[in-house]
């Protein structure tokens, strides 16, 4: 039966609506798909180890017994790291790796590359330190053709599970990569689905920062357009961030606000070579070389770099967005020195020996990171403890020597511990003068009996002692020279009295005179000895020693004794305890602040 007409119109009407309804159903705009999160990157950077797998110990004055810094300890830091951001950490070494401990210097480094392989690094940069060692073997040098003067280098790149990089590293003769460095120093790793390129510099002033004889063979470039091209190398294979691990650094003297650059030094290496650099050519630079604390934005660049002696670390959290591939750099955090402690104070959370010197009572507990405790690897403690035995039975050696009263270092002025070096080096050999730069005292020497593996670290290096035959007139223009030099510290001096400008710069050396008052003669011949080191040309002084007469400089190499034994038989053949000479040699004149500092520069 037909529906009335009424009816009909309103279904009619109510299925226009219906579909209307339909319709705009149809046309609301979809959900927005969730915003991926950011890709995190952590970067774990260190720094300027120096052969310390072990910890620094100290004995507190109640007999308490604080251990600062060791690799053991620093892999709790990093375990906790790992499992806050698992696959996306890289750990990453800035280099000066191995030179430094008895424990790493008797097997030449090998400790440390044990160590760093079980830690899992995933690169390291070839500082000058690295090629110390010269050949594999005893002697720091090559004496014949038979021996490779990167010998000692060769083996721990052979024996890492990571690459040693050194991307503005050359064979001098033919200007091309070397043939035992298997890479063109870089490397491309992929971390939390990241491709990440990883770029390694070598200071340029490698040669003048380690036995030049080692690496006369090598040609170190410009960090700038070495940087440049290995990044865009790294960036054509796929890399979407690109590091540097630079042995090259500079210093600040705070770096709390890592935006405030202000009192960072512009024309050290790290920061003149970003300051050039296009913006965006790195992502982050995990530094090294002065041993200076760096956390800063510099040009644009997050910086990290800790102290010395593995006694700190440094993190750079980078994110990256997942749609572009691209470091949003507003995210980025720097979390700089960052202190290695498997015990603290429960009172002041350090385990700094010099801050708990100072506290009335010291009660120690394991230390916590990021709400975590800190928990010493005890397979590395395992894998280190046979070349921390050697090292100990040595170190434990009596040289049959008291010293009284503790002697210290000093890099920017007079020191005690320098003048007896110097005062006993001109004393052994019969030198009118002798002079010793300031990096190559590498600690102090604390009183009490002296021990074979004490001295060993106050004085690492293998040099022996070289004698230069010079007129006044020479000796005046290699003091002028080596005085007026703002990066190489103050040289130590035996038998010259001097007189120096307050703030280091040219013109530095004011005035000069033996050690009885006499003025230098301008045609006088005098015998200076100093580490061959130095007499090859270390520390800059290769432009005022290639000016000297032919035969000027005896380099020592016939000695029996290196550098350090020939002291230690000297000290043992006085038979007096080790005091500090009287001071004076070294006077400053002047006042105030300095407007450039002079920075170390080891």
């Amino acid at each position: 039966m037909p529906l009335p007409r009424t009816l009909r119109a309103c279904l009619s009407s109510l299925l226009l609506s219906v579909a209307g309804c339909q319709g705009a159903r149809a046309t609301l705009p979809a959900r927005p798909e969730p915003v991926p999160e950011p890709l995190r990157l952590t970067l774990v950077g260190t720094n300027d180890v120096h052969g310390w797998a072990q910890p620094h110990t100290a004995t507190l004055a109640d007999g308490t017994e604080v251990e600062e810094g060791g690799l053991a300890a620093f892999a709790g830091y990093l375990a906790i790291l790992r499992a806050e951001n698992p696959g996306g950490v890289l750990l990453l070494d800035g280099g000066d790796m191995f030179q430094g401990t008895l424990a790493s210097n008797m097997g030449e480094g090998d400790v440390i590359i044990d160590a760093f392989n079980h830690l899992g690094y995933h690169a390291a940069a070839i500082g000058n330190h690295d090629f110390d060692y010269g050949p594999v073997g005893p002697l720091p040098i090559a004496k014949g053709p038979d021996m490779d003067p990167l010998g000692a280098l060769k083996a721990r790149l052979a024996q890492a599970r990571f690459p040693l990089l050194s991307a503005n590293l050359y064979d001098a003769a033919t200007g091309q990569r070397p043939g035992w460095l298997p890479d063109d120093g870089t490397r491309l790793v992929e971390a939390n689905g990241v491709k990440v390129g990883i770029l390694g510099l070598s200071t340029p002033r490698t040669p003048e920062t380690t036995n030049k004889a080692n690496v006369a063979g090598l040609r170190f470039g410009p960090l700038v357009p070495e940087a440049r091209a290995a990044a865009e190398r790294l960036r054509a294979r796929g890399a979407e961030v690109v590091i540097a691990v630079a042995h090259a650094g500079g210093q600040c003297r705070a770096w709390s606000d890592p935006h405030d650059v202000s009192t960072c030094e512009p024309e050290e290496e790290v920061f003149a070579m970003l300051r050039e650099l296009p913006p965006g050519t790195l992502d982050a630079v995990v530094a090294a070389h002065t041993h200076q604390p760096l956390g800063h934005f510099v040009h644009g660049t997050p910086v990290i770099q800790s102290r010395e002696y593995a006694r700190h670390f440094g993190v750079i959290d980078l994110y990256v967005d997942p749609r572009t591939r691209k470091v949003l750099s507003e995210r980025t955090t720097l979390t700089p020195l960052i202190p290695v402690c498997a015990r603290v104070d429960e009172a002041t959370g350090s385990c700094e020996p010099k801050l708990l010197k100072e506290q009335p009572g010291v009660k120690l507990v394991q230390a916590s990171f990021h709400g975590r405790p800190v928990v010493e690897d005890a397979a590395l403690e395992q894998l280190i403890a046979p070349a921390l035995a050697r090292a100990e039975a040595e170190r434990g050696r009596s040289l049959g020597l008291t010293v009284p009263e503790p002697l210290r270092r000093d890099f920017v002025r007079e020191s005690a511990l320098g003048s007896l070096v110097t005062d006993s080096l001109r004393e052994l050999m019969g030198a009118d003068a002798a002079l010793l730069n300031a990096g190559g005292l590498r600690g102090d020497l604390p009183s009490g009996e002296l021990r074979a593996g004490t001295l060993y670290e106050v004085i690492p290096f293998d040099n022996t002692v070289a004698t230069l035959t010079l007129t006044g007139a020479q000796l005046q223009r290699l003091l002028e020279h080596v005085y007026g030099t703002a990066q190489m510290g103050v040289y130590q001096v035996a038998g010259l009295r001097l007189v120096l400008a307050h703030c280091p710069g040219p013109g530095r050396l004011l005035r000069v005179s033996l050690a009885d008052g006499r003025p230098l003669q301008p045609e006088q011949r005098y015998r200076v000895v100093m580490p061959d080191f130095l007499a090859r040309g270390g520390n800059g002084l290769g432009p005022v020693l290639a000016t000297l007469p032919e035969g000027s400089i005896d380099l020592g190499l016939d000695q029996e004794l290196s550098l350090r034994d020939a002291l230690i038989a000297w000290w043992q053949k006085r038979g007096r305890p080790l005091t500090a000479p009287a001071p004076g040699r070294l006077k400053l004149e002047g006042q105030g602040p300095c407007a450039a500092p002079a920075p170390r520069t080891p």
